[in-house]
């Protein structure tokens, strides 16, 4: 096992119920902005049970923050923040709300750097920063796991970038299934696909014994393969303990843990984040697009981790490797299938003639050495889209 060091401060409340637990983790001389999307919030009754918890503190709201969250609507926010003088984010949505709160929350304080203070560098330059303002979330779509890491993705003027820092972690998340049923299949099926990934993109990579790790992780795929489809089902799409797995699973996939001292890939998310800035497909609709072909491109180099995940995840004994390797594949495709996404660029509209585009996106975001052993070059990449078609 490699050496870590490990630490994850964010609290969380699960259940049903619990969002009345704001009330008391933000403080009451704070200056909260409310911040979510589209306004789904008013209509499943959680902007209401959000409201009744903040009713003794001054607080305001920001709105209309998109699925993969824009540069230019997050900056709309400072203007409220320096107006107001805000010195609390409550993050109520999804990924992206709580992705776009954490940029929100860097941009309020940025100092810049010699050469300016523009806070899309935090992005495109990576710059550092040393402070944001304090962050809560209240999660109502479980999948990117955003609501307990430092890690955030915004997109301007089609160029999806990420940065991560521990000053923009939550200090607390609401983790209320209930609040899962009025989600849309389309959503349902991304938040369990997105979080299926994240699990396999720190588990599929090579061994360094990290076994506690590896049961971790495979005892997480297991889960959403099991209640994934449930949660699409008739006959079990209302069973709240099937949203709670999902929603525990969603958030244990990238808090930190299972990726602890265990090397990580994340080429299937870095390709994936090109798919959607160049043509605006959901994010995990690339992921499930592009996995399958990593997987068959990069078999050699994960021989060792598809044949553990074959055999513990999908109980696959018979046959020799290649064959095992090869059914375990299938599986994970149909496995995507069965959650109702694309795995091919063709199921999306795109061909072979959209991967230069692709590629040179990649390029342009120094997105050249990809994997868990830096080694996908752009070529390889290449191979992997054509791979997807």
């Amino acid at each position: 096992m490699l050496n870590f060091s490990f630490q994850n401060p964010t609290r969380i409340h699960f259940g049903e119920g619990q969002i009345t637990a704001i009330s008391h983790e933000i403080p009451l001389d704070a200056r909260v902005l409310l911040v979510y999307g589209g306004g789904s919030i008013k209509s499943n009754g959680v902007y209401q049970q959000v409201s009744d918890a903040l009713i003794e503190h001054t607080w305001f709201e920001f709105s209309g923050i998109e699925p993969n969250p824009t540069y230019d609507t997050l900056m709309q926010a400072q203007a409220i923040i320096k107006a107001e003088n805000i010195d609390y984010l409550l993050a109520v949505g999804g990924g992206s709300v709580v992705d776009g709160a954490k940029f929100i929350a860097a941009a309020a304080l940025y100092e810049g750097n010699s050469e300016g203070n523009d806070p899309w560098d935090i992005l495109a330059k990576q710059q550092v920063f040393t402070k944001a303002l304090p962050i809560g979330a209240v999660l109502t779509l479980p999948a990117t796991g955003s609501e307990s890491n430092g890690n955030s993705v915004v997109t301007r003027d089609g160029n999806k970038l990420p940065f991560s820092s521990p000053l923009v972690r939550p200090l607390f998340a609401v983790l209320d299934p209930s609040v899962t049923m009025s989600l849309s299949d389309r959503q349902i099926s991304n938040g369990v696909v997105d979080a299926f990934i994240h699990t396999i993109e720190q588990y599929l990579t090579y061994s360094v014994n990290g076994k506690v790790q590896d049961r971790f992780s495979e005892g997480l795929l297991q889960t959403l393969i099991e209640e994934g489809p449930k949660a699409l089902a008739p006959a079990t799409k209302g069973d709240l303990e099937v949203r709670a797995n999902i929603m525990w699973s969603a958030t244990m996939a990238l808090n930190g843990l299972i990726g602890a001292g265990v090397p990580q890939d994340w080429s299937t998310h870095m390709i994936g984040h090109e798919l959607t800035g160049a043509f605006g497909i959901d994010h995990a609709r690339t992921l499930s697009i592009v996995l399958p072909a990593v997987m068959k491109v990069r078999k050699e180099q994960k021989r060792e981790k598809l044949l553990q995940y074959a055999v513990r995840v999908w109980q696959i004994t018979d046959g020799d490797d290649n064959a095992r390797i090869d059914k375990a594949i299938s599986l994970t495709e149909a496995f995507f299938e069965t959650m109702q996404v694309p795995t091919r660029l063709s199921h999306v509209d795109l061909g072979s003639k959209d991967i230069d585009l692709l590629i040179e996106r990649l390029e342009q975001h120094g997105m050249t050495a990809l994997g868990e052993n830096d080694d996908i070059t752009l070529a390889i990449s290449r191979e992997i889209l054509t791979q997807a078609l």
